[in-house]
């Protein structure tokens, strides 16, 4: 007569509930960090998501193990890989008794949508990987916000006309509907047009000329303009622009001239972009072709 197995100690009441609702939060969490991501992003909340998702995974899994699995102090000589026929009966017996852990109503479901939660969460994030909706990276920096008929507007968002930007006087500017992109900022002044040695890269309105504020050996802001002598400085290395000479670098590591910009005066009197830098904005660590 083959031996049989000790019947399992009664479950405590409402373990099996616990486990089951310890995997629907998992789901939960998990659909919680595919929205999230889905409608844009937030780290904070997807972290939250996440860590919700996989403690309710744990939790369920080891009250599953704790409370539903027979344990015992069991030691034995170890035998070969294949199990004796009598261990692979009582292993047979054990997963297909009605009482059986994994025979319990709702759990095997509520543990395969929990996984399945987690499974397809985990497809979201690739979406930043495949260029479906978006420019391949490549692209994407060889053009920013600025296109033809763009408003020159202040970072408060008024529209500039010419006589806004007084001479010698250097203003920011933006485009109108992209204030805060980041490869965008440049910056208007208005120059004495018989002191340029070399025609700016992107015009002139009557000496106004617009380049990009970002400085071409790593990206930070030129804010720092020398009044009358036509030159802005960067002030994280001191790179100097000579804006006389078409913002030609003279001074500091930088080796590009600032991108300019082409702007022209609208029919409603502000001025407005005739297209995009002339060059790639920020630091030159890549080519322009």
């Amino acid at each position: 007569m083959s031996p049989r197995r000790p019947p399992l100690p009664p479950a405590p009441p409402g373990v099996s509930r616990r486990i089951v609702l310890s995997f629907l939060v998992s789901a939960a969490g998990a659909v919680g960090f595919a929205v999230t991501y889905g409608l844009g992003g937030n780290t904070r909340w997807e972290g939250v998501c996440l860590a919700v998702a996989f403690a309710g995974l744990a939790t369920g899994l080891a009250t599953w193990g704790r409370r539903l699995v027979p344990a015992g102090g069991y030691v034995e000589e170890h035998e070969g890989f294949t199990p004796p026929p009598v261990e692979q009966a009582l292993t047979a017996e054990e997963l297909t008794a009605p009482d059986s852990p994994i025979r319990r109503r709702g759990l095997l479901g509520a543990l395969a949508l929990a996984l399945s939660a987690l499974g397809v969460a985990a497809l979201f994030p690739l979406r930043s990987l495949l260029p479906w909706d978006r420019p391949r990276p490549d692209e994407a920096l060889k053009t920013t916000p600025w296109r033809p008929g763009i408003r020159l507007v202040t970072a408060e968002g008024r529209p500039l006309r010419p006589e806004d930007v007084p001479e010698e006087t250097v203003v920011g500017v933006f485009p109108e509907g992209a204030v805060d992109a980041g490869d965008a900022p440049a910056f208007a002044v208005r120059l004495r047009p018989e002191r340029f040695t070399r025609p700016p890269a992107g015009g002139h309105l009557d000496g106004l000329v617009v380049y990009s504020l970002l400085c071409t050996h790593a990206g930070c802001p030129v804010r720092l303009y020398l009044h009358g002598t036509g030159r802005v400085l960067c002030p994280c290395h001191q790179s100097s622009f000579d804006l006389f000479a078409g913002a030609r670098p003279v001074a500091g590591p930088a080796a590009r001239p600032l991108p300019g910009l082409p702007v022209e005066v609208g029919p409603d009197g502000f001025l407005r972009a005739r297209g995009d830098f002339t060059a790639p904005p920020g630091a030159g660590f890549w080519s322009w072709p």
